[in-house]
């Protein structure tokens, strides 16, 4: 039973991997070379068979391309439609679907296509392609076609296989060629994506194609009241746009009157504003929570020979031109092979008709004789041949008609050598400089092909829209301290005693207990905090506290500022050691705050209150235990201001007994009541 279950564990694994690698290798993932899918190479050899000129119906091309492709017609109709809306390759004619809008291309049998000029130039050349068998054994197909251009980079790619994904960004042509160009000459390059939906680009993460990019729509203010979407973010239509906005509408994070699509040959999307909503907040929320701002991630994962690798940008651009020098060097050699074996056949025809070569072989019987004897009368010309006799280049000569010799242009067959001659000078020249001839093929396709594809992204920086300062307050937070519930479903009884604000849901709350525990948390529906709450509020980073508190171990008062700590969220921190008699007396926020503290009176003090002027103390850590506001126990603290809008009594608070005040207060006659605000207090320390 084991040994049959290790032969079925082989097998699956064995199956498995093939399934893998073909998955991998012959659908998913494009190979470096030239930046194709197999049934997209399949469609461009098809077409470049069909090609006459003239356009050829899409179900046809389909059709002849499951010759080559063994998955049927749908994925090759859907392939040609999205090969052919990249606008390189392909002329098209008639309904390819829009790549704005969303919308699917015609049937096949309604829609015309050919190849275009710059496929019939760059993408095929049979001296340099490499065929195999098609899948049926009936005819052949390329391993790879001759591209001349890094269409990789140029169209970009996406595919998921098993156990890896790509995701390859579209680049522009100029572009592209120029950086080809500038690593012919050394030169440092650097490259960033192109998208046929245009829209702005933030390019600062990209990585060399590793890494990810923002990608925003274009949004016009055309008056505080409309807004305008005239360009749209890569992988986005103006539908799923629309929807992304509407959604946002429905859940509160935008307001929006209408919104109307006039999209047609250019995206028109046009935002209607309601009362008292202005366009300029209302750009800003739809880059936090529409599709008017997306994140691209990417990852340039590609076939290299037969195995699959990740690479970089700059490596592809470079293995691309280190390509293209080789395949125009070939493309020369074999050309200067051409015509030198045409100069030969023309130097021998014209020995052989001018000298008369063929009135020896007049009285010749046999063709073995023949052919000896032009051979022979060959020998005294050879030094004007740049190559050797062959016994084929003799049986061409003999098969040259009277008629043609009898026609013969002395002065024609001449200007045809030197013409010959001049070609072969020309290919020696480039042979001798292929960088320099490289260069000069790569300036030539920019100049005849680079006014139709100008840069449509706008590289641009662009900051992070926070979707919490742009998001609606749309949410009212309130604190009943009878049922000790805070929440946004939370109604207060007390409106003027209790707690109640507006926020998002992206907010955070700070609460701060009179406990002097504090915790920072989301906007709940309802959660429950007790009836101790001192305060709640929106959590601001800058935000100053200035407090007063009873240190329960001492019985004595102390004061402390500090900005809005940092903090993990929900978990519970303290502002000083938690004892069961600790208290916060007083909290106010800002600026310029005073307070008068009251203290428990002496018959030796000079006066038994304390002005507080929190500006004059230093700015510490949340957990800093402050200055001692006196040696003496604080009945009381206010808020020292034109009208006292705050107070406590340190007396009603629980766990406070005025009989041990006086104890404290017998033992420190005398001593200086007031805070020395310019010098450190010894007790200042972290807790």
């Amino acid at each position: 039973m084991s040994e049959q279950t290790g032969r079925l564990h082989k097998l699956f694994d064995t199956n498995f991997l093939e399934y893998t690698s073909y998955v991998i290798k012959e659908r998913a993932i494009p190979a470096i070379e030239d930046g194709l899918k197999p049934v997209q190479r399949r469609i461009l050899q098809t077409l470049h068979n069909m090609d006459d000129g003239r356009y050829h119906k899409v179900a046809n091309v389909v059709g002849e391309t499951m010759k080559l492709h063994p998955h049927g017609d749908a994925s090759i109709f859907a392939a040609l439609v999205n090969l052919a809306n990249k606008g390189f390759l392909i002329d098209r004619q008639g309904n390819f679907g829009n790549i704005y809008t969303g919308d699917q291309a015609s049937a096949a049998r309604y829609i015309e296509c050919r190849l275009s000029p710059l496929a019939l130039e760059v993408m095929f050349n049979k001296d340099l392609t490499e065929y195999v068998e098609s899948y049926d054994g009936r005819t052949t197909e390329p391993v790879s076609l001759p591209a001349k251009i890094p269409l990789l980079l140029l169209q970009g790619a996406e595919g998921i296989a098993v156990g890896m994904a790509t995701r390859i960004l579209p680049h522009n042509f100029c572009e592209l060629l120029e950086a080809q160009i500038s690593v012919l000459r050394d030169e440092e390059i650097e490259l960033f994506p192109d998208f046929p939906q245009k829209g702005l680009i933030d390019v600062a993460d990209y990585e060399q194609g590793n890494g990810r990019i923002r990608c925003r729509a274009r949004i016009s203010e055309t008056n505080e009241k409309t807004i305008t979407i005239t360009e749209i973010p890569f992988g986005t239509t103006t539908s799923s746009l629309i929807d992304s906005i509407e959604k946002a509408a429905k859940s509160g994070k935008i307001k929006i009157l209408s919104i109307s699509d006039y999209t047609a040959e250019d995206v028109e999307i046009e935002i209607k504003l309601p009362r008292n909503i202005y366009a300029k907040d209302t750009i800003k929320a739809l880059y936090a929570f529409t599709d008017c701002e997306v994140s691209l991630n990417t990852n340039l994962t590609l076939i290299r020979g037969n195995f699959p690798e990740t690479s970089t940008v700059d490596e592809v651009i470079r293995f691309n031109t280190e390509k293209l020098v080789g395949d125009l060097t070939r493309e020369l050699e074999i050309d200067l092979a051409r015509l030198s074996q045409k100069l030969h056949a023309r130097l021998l025809e014209q020995i052989f008709i001018e000298e008369r070569l063929y009135k020896e072989i007049e009285e010749v019987t046999t063709y073995e004789r023949v052919v000896s004897t032009v051979d022979e009368s060959l020998q005294p010309f050879l030094k004007k041949l740049e190559q050797p006799v062959t016994r084929e280049d003799i049986e061409r000569l003999l098969e040259i008609r009277i008629k043609r010799i009898s026609r013969y242009d002395i002065e024609r067959q001449a200007r045809e050598i030197r013409a010959i001659r001049k070609d072969i000078k020309e290919i020696q020249t480039h042979l001798q400089d292929v960088i320099g001839y490289t260069i000069s093929y790569l300036e030539k396709l920019i100049e005849s092909y680079g006014d139709d594809h100008p840069r449509l992204s706008e590289i641009a920086e662009f900051s992070e829209v926070k979707a919490r300062k742009v998001a609606l307050s749309n949410l009212s937070v309130s604190y009943n301290r009878e049922s000790g519930f805070i929440g946004h479903t939370i109604k207060a009884e007390d409106e003027q005693s209790d707690i109640s604000f507006p926020c998002s849901e992206y907010d955070r709350l700070l609460l701060i207990f009179t406990s002097g525990k504090y915790k920072v948390v989301p906007v709940p529906d309802k959660l429950f905090v007790g009836e101790e709450l001192e305060y709640a509020a929106i959590f601001e980073k800058k935000q100053v506290f200035n407090i007063v508190y009873r240190d329960g171990v001492e019985n004595l008062a102390y004061v402390k500022r500090f900005k809005s700590p940092k903090f993990i969220l929900e978990k519970e921190y303290h502002l000083f050691p938690p004892h069961k008699r600790s208290r916060i007396l007083l909290l106010l926020l800002g600026e310029n705050k005073h307070a008068r503290v009251s203290l428990v009176p002496s018959r030796r003090a000079r006066s038994n209150i304390v002005e507080i002027d929190f500006d004059q103390f230093l700015i510490k850590g949340a957990g800093a235990k402050g200055k001692r506001v006196s040696p003496r126990v604080a009945r009381r603290v206010v808020e020292s201001t034109d009208r006292v809008i705050k107070e406590r009594s340190a007396a009603n608070l629980p766990g406070i007994d005025p009989h041990l005040e006086s104890d404290v207060e017998n033992g420190e006659g005398g001593e200086q009541d007031s805070v020395p605000v310019n010098a450190e207090s010894d007790s200042e320390n972290q807790s």
